[in-house]
């Protein structure tokens, strides 16, 4: 197989042939080298080589005056360019194949010199076989400049005899092989440009690529096959300048190699391009993060997020549609909704509610970013209609901007908005001081949950109003009224999962309810409030929980008893979140007792013969000590979860760029596998039980 691909013509090669005799060459970047330098070097040589021919053949072409400096401290790697120039030069054909096609003789040369290089990156190995060319052919074109020269002396005349130039700048070899000449020099200038493509490609790939996984992708593979025919070519080059030089009638044709380099040098162009939109990207938004974690003014962060380069004034007054500056917001803080063009009429009003009790102290602004990273035909009739709610509700809350045209974000505001505050395409509040802290990155289901009671709406505010009334209540209060038995500390349901399961539960949950007219069951103070999640209020819900999630996710000094409790029990509702299966928390009031699973049907189907039991102790402890007995159960504190699926795992809800701090499992305590998911499969559980079995 190996010699089927070797006799192969060189062009009909596939890529994947190629790249498999080329990554057979290379071995890690071990071979440091200063690329920049050698680069400049070759190209400063070249250049002027170039230039010499084509005056000799009278194309006119002036000297070129884009050198760069070299750097006096770099010392070439001249061994290394004279075995390249040697394996180029005088290596002879090994068979009577190579002998018969110079394809097969230049291929073979190319993997050699890919061998001897095989320790440099793939950049260096391009500029390493250009370099070694430059200095053979820079050479001969001084000697036979030299030769044309009144002043030429012995020891050049006998230099440029063992060089073999004599006939090089002749003016009879020239003319009678000019088109030769031309073409030579012609794809020497297009390797000259592929090489630096494939180097400056190589720099601007080192730049940043973290948050663009794709560049790297898009590189896998082609940048070694554009430095395989980047060598490839100069090999043939090479040989071409050897048959001139000889004046030897056998020549080697170029032209296939000229179109050759000729489509690499488009795509690479085009790579390069991809690479400096990026760079410039990366660039902006580093400034824009810059710029806002430094302010110490709100209409400094305002101004740099949503018109930073526009004389536009950049806010709208929602109440008069007439433009503001951004003035207006100076010494206040600031409740920035950001959305898109779906708010609920709820939310509007909500909205109204608190603006009614801001205004009485002037010290608070609201200000709507809408957030449209794309635009549709449909959306300014879309935006008209919304800002004409606004008018209506008498909210003077700012906008930004008051036409379709102006109110997109940039794309670095859209991407910090995204990972620096974590929106998701969910409406989201945040909460910024006069002096452009961040108070709160997302207030809004606090606000759906306690209302204006929540002011200031800070994540101090939020922490004590989970420790005192609990996360039920921040989850579920603006789902639902039938919640309020929460806060009067009734026993609780709270399930969900496919419709069909939430009816059938919702039926066995009913029994219940008819418990609950027991006279005895009553003077135990048991009353059963079902919450169920569906589809109706499926969204609401869980975009509350994730929120909870990401914001203590987020607290890394919360360490107490209480916040860890709290937040296994935000970790664990988060695991429900895509199950099909029928799932519930069981609660009193705010305080979480019991996760359920897959069992909660069949505990419901039970009930009746155990609930005269629960008359002997608290419903809380019996449904305990149920579950504990049951052996399907894991105590945690005052929570207690069933091990409910083969694997417990949940979506993570963070945006690109933002890594939680590593997840435990809440059922067997082992650290959760990260990937899309946090994901932890019980192993020490299913160990431990299978261990135990006789």
């Amino acid at each position: 197989m190996a010699n089927e691909k070797s006799n192969k013509c060189l062009f009909d090669l596939t890529e994947h042939e190629i790249l498999s005799q080329i990554y057979a060459t290379h071995v890690y970047d071990k071979e440091k080298l200063d690329v920049l330098s050698l680069f400049t070097m070759a190209k400063n040589t070249l250049n002027r080589a170039t230039c010499a021919v084509d005056k000799a053949l009278s194309m006119g072409t002036s000297a070129p005056t884009d050198e760069k400096i070299l750097d006096a401290s770099f010392s070439p790697p001249l061994c290394t360019l004279k075995l390249i120039s040697y394996e180029m030069q005088c290596c002879k054909s090994n068979t009577q194949c190579e002998e018969n096609d110079p394809m097969i003789h230049i291929q073979n040369k190319a993997l050699s010199i890919l061998k001897m290089l095989s320790g440099y990156s793939w950049d260096a190995k391009a500029v390493l076989t250009l370099a070694s060319f430059a200095l053979d052919y820079g050479e001969s074109c001084v000697l036979a400049q030299n030769q044309s020269s009144q002043s030429e002396d012995d020891l050049a005349k006998s230099v440029r005899t063992l060089k073999q130039t004599p006939v090089l700048l002749n003016a009879t070899q020239l003319q009678k092989h000019k088109q030769d000449f031309v073409d030579l020099n012609k794809v020497i200038k297009e390797t000259l440009e592929v090489t630096q493509c494939i180097f400056e490609l190589v720099k601007q790939s080192n730049y940043d690529t973290n948050d663009v996984a794709d560049l790297e992708t898009v590189l896998m593979g082609h940048i070694e096959m554009d430095v395989y025919w980047a060598i490839v070519t100069i090999v043939a080059i090479t040989t071409q300048l050897s048959c001139l030089i000889r004046d030897e009638s056998k020549k080697q044709e170029l032209n296939h190699f000229a179109e050759k380099l000729k489509v690499i040098k488009i795509k690479l162009y085009e790579q390069i391009g991809i690479y400096k939109v990026h760079k410039e990207k990366t660039e902006a938004y580093s400034k824009l993060v810059k710029v806002i974690q430094t302010s110490t003014e709100i209409t400094v962060l305002l101004k740099e997020l949503i018109n930073p380069r526009s004389n536009i004034p950049p806010l709208t007054d929602g109440s008069t549609s007439k433009p503001v500056d951004i003035d207006v917001v100076k010494e206040k803080n600031v409740l920035l909704l950001i959305s898109d063009l779906n708010i609920s009429d709820e939310d509007i009003a909500l909205l109204k509610i608190i603006y009614n009790e801001l205004k009485k102290e002037e010290r608070h602004k609201i200000v709507w970013i809408p957030f449209l990273e794309k635009r549709t035909d449909d959306q300014e009739k879309e935006y008209k209609c919304l800002q004409s709610k606004i008018v209506e509700c008498q909210i003077p809350w700012y906008i930004h901007n008051s036409t379709m045209a102006h109110c997109k974000l940039s794309e670095e505001s859209c991407r910090f908005i995204r990972e620096q505050w974590h929106y998701k395409d969910k409406p989201s509040i945040v909460v910024l001081n006069s002096q452009a802290q961040v108070k709160c990155q997302n207030a809004i289901h606090m606000i759906r949950a306690y209302g204006f009671g929540a002011y200031p709406f800070t994540s101090a505010v939020e922490e004590n109003l989970l420790r005192e009334e609990g996360w039920i209540v921040f989850t579920t209060n603006h789902i639902t009224q039938r919640a309020c038995g929460i806060k009067e500390k009734k026993h609780i349901l709270l399930f969900g999962g496919d419709e069909k399961g939430i009816q059938k539960f919702d039926k066995k949950a009913k029994t219940l309810l008819t418990v609950s007219t027991d006279k005895l069951i009553k003077e135990k103070d048991i009353s059963i409030q079902l919450v169920p999640i569906g589809k109706d209020n499926f969204e609401h819900f869980w975009s509350g929980v994730e929120s909870l999630f990401i914001s203590q996710a987020q607290r890394r000094t919360l360490i107490d008893n209480e916040g860890s409790i709290r937040r296994k029990e935000i970790q664990n509702l988060l695991s429900f979140k895509n199950e099909s299966t029928t799932w519930a928390v069981f609660s009193i009031g705010p305080s979480v007792v019991m996760f359920l699973g897959i069992n909660t049907v069949i505990i419901l189907d039970e009930f009746s013969e155990w609930k005269g039991k629960a008359l002997k102790m608290t419903f809380k402890e019996h449904l305990e000590k149920k579950f504990h007995s049951s052996g399907t159960s894991q105590g945690q504190d005052s929570m207690k979860t069933e091990i409910c699926f083969d694997c417990y795992h949940m979506e993570i809800p963070f945006t690109t760029g933002i890594t939680p701090e590593p997840m435990t499992c809440s059922v067997c305590k082992a650290i959760m596998e990260t990937n899309i998911k946090f994901n932890c499969c019980h192993k020490a559980l299913k160990d431990a039980a299978a261990n135990k079995r006789p």
